[in-house]
């Protein structure tokens, strides 16, 4: 007789799983959530406090920085990058995140692989104080070889009604951005056909002082600390905006949170660029490095001229500094 085993996939080897993630998963839970792990659904109450409360989703992926996080087996940092890439667009809706579920495909499932995935991924949820309530993991053989794995992410978050509907960003706002970590997740097609392809670099060639691995692979920046933060303090009126800087860059990314008459103007010789970019840039046309990559700024916010020092002042755990201002002018102008 042949077994579900002897076609590729391991239901003890996905029982196992679940067993090791039990004390991660519970790491990450607060008050909120409602029963433990292994139920059909998570369950998660609503936080009290709020007027008229909605409830926003973002769901995405980190691309192929998985390709090199699996050539490299380097798995301890794409979950953070999973979590980041959807709970910083839930506040770019002003929405705090409240829990998060993550997807995992793979071709055959090995627990250690996984395990460090979701290690990961618990740890995100940490920095973002939101809760990991629940997930699936897919044993899927012939349709991922054996080694490869794929995933994606959901977060959900809570926001007031008011916030999520309002237009704030006004002219004459100023723009403070917030460094990134790099290329975060966004733009590694190309950056793996320059570097890998068209100059043969390896993993391990030094780079600024350490393998290139390491830059590549730097998790992604999880903004919602320095949110939460201003979000419950007297300057939270005066954020008007968040633009979380993915794919598409500067450009396309901030006219997200502009009115339609109103534009950008982007102090270029402000903009603070890590060294990986510069190589990049020697490859590269500008304008589509412009494009692609978020050239080290991985959060913009529009704030209220009259309050940018104070609001600097909480963001210097992200190099927070002044890269623009809001116009009259509309489209993204760099100067």
């Amino acid at each position: 007789m042949i077994s579900y085993k002897d076609s590729g996939v391991d239901i003890n080897e996905g029982n196992a799983l679940v067993e090791g993630l039990k004390p991660l998963v519970k790491s990450t839970f607060d008050e909120n959530v409602i029963g433990g792990i292994g139920s059909f659904a998570g369950a998660y109450a609503l936080p009290q406090g709020y007027k008229n409360p909605v409830i926003l989703g973002a769901t995405d992926g980190v691309g192929t920085k998985l390709r090199l996080a699996i050539s490299s087996k380097r798995l301890d940092s794409v979950g953070i990058d999973l979590v980041a890439m959807c709970v910083n667009d839930l506040i770019c809706n002003f929405a705090t995140p409240l829990f998060f579920l993550d997807y995992y495909a793979s071709g055959k499932l090995q627990k250690a692989q996984a395990l460090e995935v979701i290690s990961g991924i618990a740890q995100g949820c940490k920095i973002a104080k939101c809760a990991l309530i629940g997930g699936e993991s897919a044993e899927m053989p012939g349709m991922y070889a054996k080694d490869d794995f794929d995933l994606a992410g959901f977060a959900v978050g809570i926001a007031e009604r008011e916030d999520v509907e309002k237009q704030a960003v006004l002219a004459g706002d100023v723009l403070i951005a917030l460094r990134s970590s790099g290329l975060h997740s966004n733009g590694y097609s190309l950056a793996r056909k320059v570097l890998f392809e068209h100059l043969q670099m390896s993993f391990e060639q030094v780079f600024e002082g350490k393998p290139l691995i390491d830059t590549l692979l730097s998790p992604t920046c999880i903004y919602v600390p320095l949110f939460r933060e201003i979000y419950a303090s007297a300057l939270r009126d005066c954020l008007h905006g968040l633009a979380h800087i993915t794919g598409g860059g500067i450009v396309e990314n901030l006219p997200r949170i502009l009115p339609q008459t109103l534009g950008a103007k982007i102090y270029k010789s402000h903009i603070k660029t890590p060294s990986i970019f510069g190589l990049l840039g020697e490859y590269v046309e500008e304008s589509e490095m412009y494009r692609t990559f978020n050239m080290g700024v991985g959060m913009i916010l529009a704030v209220d001229r009259t309050k940018v020092d104070e609001i600097l002042q909480l963001a210097l755990s992200f190099d927070g500094y002044v890269i623009g201002e809001v116009c009259e002018q509309e489209g993204i102008h760099f100067i």
